[in-house]
């Protein structure tokens, strides 16, 4: 299942990339790509596991750019 997630606020390219690497890297995560222009994280995770995968890369993207929004836009 594909989910689309805006994080708003993201400092620079390299921060983008850092969650993108720690997103790709959790169990589950089919394929995961963040862009640094569109502020957009979009994930092909495993059905079922959707909830627990957000809430990891939400706490990914905590680690690295604490002061950025994160919203599940769908």
């Amino acid at each position: 299942m594909r989910k689309i997630i805006k994080l708003e606020g993201l400092c620079c390219a390299n921060c983008a990339a850092k969650i993108e690497e720690g997103v790709k890297k959790l169990n589950g995560v089919k394929e995961a790509s963040l862009s640094f222009m569109t502020e957009r994280l979009t994930m092909e995770v495993e059905d079922g596991r959707e909830e627990e995968l957000i809430e990891a890369a939400r706490k990914i993207a905590a680690k690295v750019e604490p002061e950025a929004g994160f919203k599940v836009l769908r």
